[in-house]
């Protein structure tokens, strides 16, 4: 039976340097409801993991969902940019990109070095997630070790949580949830993501940059775990849709001890995002035949499945990744990119010095 939730005494105005080490009550977090989602998330999930092999290249997938995560992640921290500024900053060199859209590429950026880090290590460190937050900010302040952070109700200014501001007992907390990530028992690592986000947003260790940094750790925990193979599946628009819950259930979990919402809260996110993800692989996966089939009706002479491929990894493309892909003179690569054009594959777009062609109906989709 389920014990009842008790308040506990938190002043939101004094540094929370009692937070409790991981981890919590079994029985407040493998709940009958939470059991139920568990078993929902866990096949979503799966199946994502499987369908994203159908895919002819893995890296596909990966740049366009990084880099839509980027901007999600960084629009709830209000640093807004647009797909299209991305994609055309990632192509151009000549373009000088603002400063919103440069603060969402160090996103991917600090994604992909956490990624490569647990795909070489087999673990994820204090030290990496350090790290991440330094790509993130661009600046090596690392663990707080001044007081005076606190979160703030943005309308109304009140202080609606202060973490611990201890340098001893955040150095404890980070290296109970280093621990924490890295050790296996029985328990879902659904579920114990759930917790690990919770207990680093408590944390708070750093002066900025927390929030995304939250979220990159949350998918790396998934591909530490064997549930994902590449990070595919992300958690940010789920969380701009229901922002006030995040806030709300993440404030219960410190004063009713109310695991169990915070916990269902994540698992319907993962369930809803990985599902929403498998209908993009599927669209992603119709487009990429479609295309094929029209190259090599129209431009058969153009047409390999290796620069199908290309065109799908680089939505924003140009001579140059031809170049180098295919080890072709710059003249051959420029007949077959204008080839494509011709027969509305691709829509060119002089951007500064540049020419850049775009894969118009797979950048639309991908901006659903």
């Amino acid at each position: 039976m389920t014990k009842k939730a008790q308040p506990l005494k938190i002043n939101n105005e004094k540094p929370f340097n009692d937070l409790p080490l991981l981890s919590p009550l079994r029985d407040k977090i493998e709940t009958v409801k939470v059991l139920r989602q568990l078993v929902k998330s866990s096949v979503a999930l799966a199946e994502l993991k499987g369908l994203a092999k159908i895919l002819p290249n893995p890296t596909i997938l990966l740049n366009a969902v990084i880099l839509k995560e980027a901007r999600a992640s960084s629009e709830i921290e209000n640093v807004i940019t647009t797909q299209d500024k991305l994609y055309q900053a990632l192509s151009t060199k000549g373009v000088q990109a603002d400063s919103s859209t440069k603060e969402v590429l160090r996103y991917r950026e600090a994604m992909l070095y956490g990624f490569h880090f647990i795909q070489e290590k087999g673990f994820l460190s204090t030290n990496a997630i350090i790290e991440i937050q330094k790509i993130l900010e661009e600046n090596a302040a690392g663990i707080r070790k001044l007081p005076g952070t606190a979160l703030r109700n943005a309308a109304t200014g009140k202080v609606i949580y202060t973490p611990p501001d201890s340098i001893d007992s955040i150095k404890l907390l980070m290296k109970n949830l280093e621990k924490y990530l890295n050790e296996q028992d029985e328990i879902s690592p659904l579920i114990k993501m759930a917790i690990q986000h919770y207990q680093f947003e408590s944390i708070h260790p750093f002066y900025d940059g927390n929030g995304r940094t939250g979220r990159i750790i949350n998918v790396l925990y998934l591909i530490l775990n064997g549930l994902l193979e590449n990070p595919i599946l992300y958690l940010s628009a789920y969380i701009i849709d229901n922002k006030m819950d995040y806030y709300r259930l993440l404030q219960e979990v410190r004063t009713k001890d109310n695991w169990e919402d915070w916990v269902l809260y994540i698992l319907k996110g993962i369930e809803q995002t990985a599902n929403e993800t498998i209908s993009q692989v599927k669209e992603i996966s119709q487009l990429f035949t479609q295309t094929q089939e029209l190259v090599k009706k129209k431009a058969p002479k153009s047409y390999s499945k290796e620069l199908i491929e290309l065109l799908f990894e680089h939505p924003y493309c140009k001579a140059e990744y031809l170049i180098e892909r295919f080890d072709i003179s710059r003249i051959t690569a420029s007949k077959y990119l204008k080839g494509l054009e011709k027969i509305k594959v691709l829509q060119s777009r002089q951007v500064w010095k540049e020419t850049l062609y775009i894969n118009t109906q797979l950048f639309d989709l991908l901006k659903k």
